[in-house]
């Protein structure tokens, strides 16, 4: 019973920051200058058109409550809304550009993931502790770097591509995470009674160090994905990839509200769900040391 009641107080949970990242998005965009106009207006052909769009837009969203009361009841219909940027219903832009961002995220996520463990492993094995401040400074260094600024420098010197700047943000970001977790696993006492043994390094690693990594790894791919959405929005936009973060970016430039409420909505269910993965694992591994 307490563990039901604990589940349905993390979906309350994940429920509230969708709801909460939608409304907020909606308050931005209603009460921001500008809100009732459009650039089509200056064109005259589809001038006196748009105007009357408009009109009738104002009035069926004259109040905040009105306007969503409306959006939620169109999103249960399963109707996202039409794009007023590129004249499009909302779910083709999605669907076109749902598979290249899944890509990026994917590909990306996995290789900063294998480029933290390729340099935290062989660092948390050593038997001393020193020299970790040569590890700290350029880690913290790399920390400094935005997403945008990475990526317009890879473009600056024709290297990499969206992939790598993703990946170099993941990696750089969870090495001091998967180097703490090795080191603290490493110098257990199971481990330093393996090595007391004469047992060689590398069978201490397959046998004993990495059965037990993934239960952490899994909590701490779910904070990755979370980081991953971030970097994703500068990402694209820097590398004009046509994926979702490019799509959000376009949106709210040009503040068509029903493309920015549509991305809104899956980026605040990807990191509710997320966040909702990442705590069940906690809870579970608090249970199994209890």
């Amino acid at each position: 019973m307490k563990r039901l009641a604990g589940a349905a107080l993390r979906l309350l949970r994940v429920a509230s920051l969708v709801l909460l990242a939608v409304l907020g998005t909606m308050a931005l965009l209603r009460f921001a200058p500008g809100y009732f106009s459009d650039a089509r207006e200056m064109d005259a052909e589809h001038a006196s058109v748009v105007r009357e769009q408009l009109q009738s837009q104002q009035q069926r969203e004259a109040s905040f409550p009105a306007m969503v009361a409306g959006q939620l009841h169109s999103w249960m219909h399963g109707d996202l809304g039409r794009s007023r940027q590129f004249d499009a219903p909302v779910s083709s832009l999605l669907h076109d550009r749902i598979r290249t961002s899944a890509r990026l995220l994917a590909g990306g996520i996995l290789s900063g993931w294998l480029l933290a463990l390729i340099f935290a492993l062989p660092l948390s094995l050593r038997r001393g502790s020193g020299g970790e401040i040569w590890i700290a400074l350029p880690v913290a260094l790399l920390l400094a770097i935005p997403a945008g600024a990475m990526a317009t420098a890879c473009i600056m010197a024709n290297t990499g591509g969206p992939m790598f700047v993703l990946a170099a943000i993941i990696a750089v970001r969870d090495f001091k995470l998967v180097y703490s977790l090795l080191r603290n696993i490493s110098s257990a006492p199971q481990f330093l009674y393996a090595r007391a043994q004469g047992f060689s390094t590398a069978r201490i690693v397959r046998e004993h160090l990495l059965p037990s990594l993934p239960g952490e790894l899994l909590a701490l791919a779910m904070t990755s994905f979370v980081l991953a959405l971030s970097a994703v929005v500068p990402i694209e936009v820097v590398f004009d990839t046509p994926g979702l973060g490019q799509l959000a970016w376009d949106a709210a430039m040009n503040r068509d509200m029903p493309v920015l409420l549509a991305v809104t909505l899956l980026l605040a269910i990807g990191i509710g769900v997320a966040a909702l993965f990442a705590d069940s694992r906690s809870n579970t591994a608090e249970a199994t040391c209890a």
